[in-house]
C-alpha cells in the first residue's frame, strides 16, 4: 500500500445531514466487498444521529474542495469516557492515498478533545492495510474484554495507547 499524501484541499469535518447517505454508502461498499452488512451496521448507518451522535459520539468526514465526501470515521461513546473507533471507510478509488491516516488522526484529535479515557476498535484479520494503519498510530492488540462482539466479522480487538 502506498502512502501518497492526500490532496491539500481535503478537510476533516463534522457530520452534517447532507452527508448521511455518503456515510452509509462508503461503509456499505467495503462491507459488501469483504463481508456482509450486518443488522447492527444497517441500524447505525441509517440513523447515525440516534446511534452515534445522541450519546456523545461523533462522525467525521474527509471532504474535498467541492464538498465531496471521500471517507468517514466515527467515535461511538460507550459511556464513562470509553469510545469505539468505528465505521471507518475510504472511497474505494482513493484507498492507499493517505486518507485513512488523515481520518484516524482527526478521530484521535477529537477523542482527546472530548476527554476520552479509552479508545478501542474491532476489526478483522483480512483487513491487513487497516490493521497496519491502526498499529502505526498506537493501537495495540488485546484479547476482547467481553465475550463475543456486536459484529460477527470481528476477530481483532485493539486499544489505543497515546505516544509517550
Amino acid at each position: 500500500m502506498s502512502e501518497r499524501a492526500p490532496a491539500a484541499d481535503i478537510r476533516i469535518v463534522d457530520f452534517a445531514p447532507q452527508w448521511r447517505a455518503d456515510f452509509a454508502r462508503l461503509n456499505i461498499e467495503w462491507l459488501e466487498r469483504w463481508f456482509v452488512v450486518e443488522p447492527i451496521d444497517r441500524t447505525v448507518l441509517e440513523d447515525p444521529e440516534t446511534h452515534l451522535l445522541a450519546d456523545g459520539g461523533c462522525v467525521l468526514f474527509a471532504v474535498d474542495g467541492a464538498q465531496r465526501t471521500l471517507g468517514t470515521v466515527a467515535l461511538k461513546h460507550e459511556g464513562d469516557g470509553v469510545y469505539e473507533l468505528t465505521k471507518m471507510a475510504v472511497d474505494s478509488g482513493l484507498r492507499g492515498g493517505g486518507l485513512g491516516r488523515l481520518l484516524i488522526l482527526g478521530a484521535l484529535e477529537r477523542f482527546r478533545a472530548m476527554g476520552g479515557r479509552e479508545l478501542f476498535l474491532e476489526c478483522n484479520t483480512k483487513l491487513t492495510p487497516a490493521l497496519k494503519l491502526y498499529e502505526s498510530v498506537g493501537f495495540r492488540h488485546y484479547p476482547a474484554p467481553r465475550p463475543g462482539s456486536h459484529y460477527a466479522r470481528a476477530d481483532v480487538y485493539m486499544v489505543w495507547h497515546p505516544p509517550e
